[in-house]
C-alpha cells in the first residue's frame, strides 16, 4: 500500500489529463467498433488490432463515472449540470445512432449521456434525502430502493452500460473519500469488462485538481466525433 501511494504522488493527473485520457480511450474504442471491426473476418492484422483497441477502450468508462461524482460534488449549479448532461444527450442521439447501426433511429440502444445525467440525478435525489433524513440505516435503504429503480429504468431503457453505470456511480459517490475502495467495489460491479480495471487505476491518480479545461470541446467531443463515425460508416457502407 506504501509503495502504491509512492507510485500515486510520482504519476498525478488533473481532470483535463484525466477527460482526455478518457476522450481518446472513447475514441479508440468507437473507432475499433465502427471501422475495423466490421472488416475484420478473422484476418491478421486486424484481429489483433481490434483486441489492443478494445482493451484500451475499456479505460474511459470508469473515468467518466467518476467525473461525474466528482462533478456532483465541485459544480456550483447540480441542476445545470444535469440540464447540460440532458441537452447533449438528445444532441448525441442520432450521431450515436448513425455510428452504432449505421441508421438514424434506433430505439434499442441509447446512448452513454442518457446513463449519466440519469446517475447524476440519482445522486441529486439521494444525497437531498441524505440532507432530510437523520437515521443513517433508513437513508441507506431508501438510497438502495432509488438506485435499484434507477438501474432498472437504464436497463430497460436501453441505456448504453445499463444498471451497471447507475450502481458504479453510485458506489463511487458512497466512497468518495475512500478511492481506492471505491474503484474496487465499482470494478467488481463489471469485473466481466476485464480490462475497466485500467480505468478504475487511472482514477486514483486524480490529484483533486481541474486543470485547464474548454468546457465546450468537453461536451462537444462525444456527438461530434460519433457523427463523423457515423459518416464514414454509410460512406464506406461498413
Amino acid at each position: 500500500m506504501e509503495k502504491f501511494k509512492q507510485i500515486q504522488k510520482k504519476f498525478q493527473l488533473n481532470g483535463a489529463q484525466m477527460k482526455y485520457i478518457a476522450f481518446i480511450s472513447m475514441f479508440i474504442d468507437h473507432f475499433n467498433k465502427a471501422i475495423i471491426t466490421p472488416k475484420l473476418n478473422y484476418q491478421q492484422p486486424l484481429v489483433t488490432i481490434s483486441m489492443i483497441f478494445d482493451i484500451l477502450g475499456r479505460i474511459a468508462f470508469p473515468i467518466f463515472a467518476f467525473m461525474i461524482v466528482e462533478g456532483f460534488y465541485k459544480t456550483k449549479s447540480r441542476f445545470k449540470y444535469l440540464r447540460n448532461l440532458l441537452i447533449f444527450a438528445v444532441i448525441s442521439e442520432i450521431p450515436y445512432d448513425m455510428f452504432q447501426s449505421k441508421v438514424f433511429i434506433n430505439n434499442r440502444s441509447q446512448n452513454i449521456m442518457w446513463a449519466l445525467a440519469l446517475g447524476l440525478l440519482t445522486l441529486i435525489i439521494v444525497d437531498k434525502l441524505k440532507e432530510k433524513i437523520k437515521n443513517k440505516y433508513f437513508w441507506i435503504f431508501l438510497s438502495i430502493l432509488i438506485v435499484a429503480i434507477s438501474a432498472i429504468s437504464a436497463t430497460l431503457l436501453s441505456f448504453d452500460y445499463d444498471y451497471y453505470s447507475i450502481i458504479i456511480i453510485f458506489i463511487l459517490y458512497l466512497f468518495y473519500d475512500k478511492r481506492l475502495v471505491g474503484s474496487l467495489l465499482a470494478y467488481l460491479v463489471i469485473i466481466k469488462e476485464i480490462y475497466s480495471i485500467l480505468g478504475f487505476a487511472t482514477i486514483n491518480f486524480y490529484n483533486g485538481e481541474k486543470g485547464k479545461q474548454n468546457k465546450w470541446f468537453n461536451y462537444l467531443f462525444y456527438p461530434v466525433h460519433l457523427l463523423i463515425l457515423g459518416i464514414c460508416r454509410f460512406w464506406l457502407n461498413i
